[in-house]
């Protein structure tokens, strides 16, 4: 059995220029960070004392033959893609799917990781995190950007750039004291709304020319705040206030990025003391992220006691194998 732990990610700054249709031409860069809270995915060879030969556990579970059947996208390419037969596989996590963590490009990596493993071959991250871009953007033909895939699989609290040669991940070097300040400082609630963000990127990308000006404006927000980040002498708290301006960037690029719901709550945050924030993901719910300095903190808390508040801590691993005991296998010569 293979056990894999892959962290989700919150993006700061920069999302949209991620998309190859923009940073072919344009160039991109986000800065994202991993946290405490994980996919784990279980991989294992299925005894042959069964008429299925997949068991697949999410959240729904299917018992197929051939991966061709299987319904889920990403865990039949994958195995079509990586040629793996007769496994039982389990996902499970701690936080909820399509809520805008890149739950869906954690468990694309965390599930190419437990293959490789399987097979008894190691997978460095960038092959783990190029491996989900391609299962996802070209073999399940979602629409989407390439940081998920990237933040996940490397970890840590990282500046990624994007041009049409690839891409170049560099930690934002910061003191550990400053990192977590900055930690401290944000609060990350639940809306209880959840969101296909395939849906939501694609509204996107189909209007993403005439959005050039607002992405162009959000890359630039990235050089500001790693400057502001990696300058010990620069206020912290004007990373709350380019959130904000990030946030109203945003919502100028997608008519599905928020909802009056969500302006609603981001405005009684902000009144109650938050310097800014924004919705994770592609937008349309999930998880808000507010920037809120510490004597503010309980405020903010009361005025959303409605929502589920949810306490982390930054990560630096990102795609872990975390269980390792590779069995024996002999494939199947003679099916019926």
């Amino acid at each position: 059995m293979i056990i894999t732990r892959t962290p989700f990610r919150m993006s700061f700054f920069g999302g949209g220029t991620d998309i190859p249709e923009f940073f072919t031409e344009h160039g991109g860069a986000v800065i994202s960070t991993t946290f405490n809270k994980y996919c784990y995915v279980s991989v294992r060879h299925l005894p042959r004392f069964f008429e299925y030969r997949n068991k697949i556990a999410y959240s729904q579970i299917e018992y197929v033959k051939e991966a061709d059947e299987i319904q889920h996208p990403a865990v039949r390419e994958c195995m079509k893609y990586l040629d793996m037969h007769e496994l039982i596989i389990q996902y499970d996590a701690d936080l909820p799917a399509r809520t805008g963590l890149g739950t869906s490009s954690s468990f694309a990596v965390g599930m190419l990781n437990a293959f490789h493993a399987l097979k008894g071959k190691y997978a460095d991250k960038k092959k783990l995190a190029d491996e989900a871009i391609h299962v996802e953007r070209d073999l399940c033909r979602e629409a989407g950007g390439w940081q998920d895939q990237i933040a996940v699989a490397f970890g840590g609290l990282n500046r990624i750039d994007f041009s049409p040669e690839g891409y170049r991940v560099s930690p934002v070097i910061i003191s550990p004291e400053r990192k977590q300040e900055l930690n401290n400082n944000l609060m990350l609630f639940f809306t209880g709304f959840s969101r296909m963000s395939a849906e939501i990127q694609s509204d996107t990308k189909q209007h993403i020319h005439d959005k050039t000006r607002q992405l162009m404006d959000m890359k630039q927000l990235v050089d500001d705040a790693e400057k502001i980040l990696t300058d010990k002498h620069a206020d912290l708290d004007d990373f709350g206030r380019l959130l904000d301006a990030t946030w109203r960037l945003k919502r100028q690029t997608g008519s599905r990025i928020t909802t009056d719901g969500i302006d609603e709550l981001y405005a009684r945050a902000v009144k109650a003391g938050a310097l800014g924030g924004k919705l994770l993901g592609a937008g349309g719910g999930g998880f808000l992220l507010f920037y809120v300095p510490a004597e503010r903190q309980a405020h903010v808390r009361e005025e959303l006691c409605n929502l589920l508040s949810v306490p982390f801590e930054f990560e630096n691993n990102g795609a872990d194998i975390i269980y390792y005991a590779p069995e024996t296998y002999t494939p199947e010569t003679n099916k019926e």
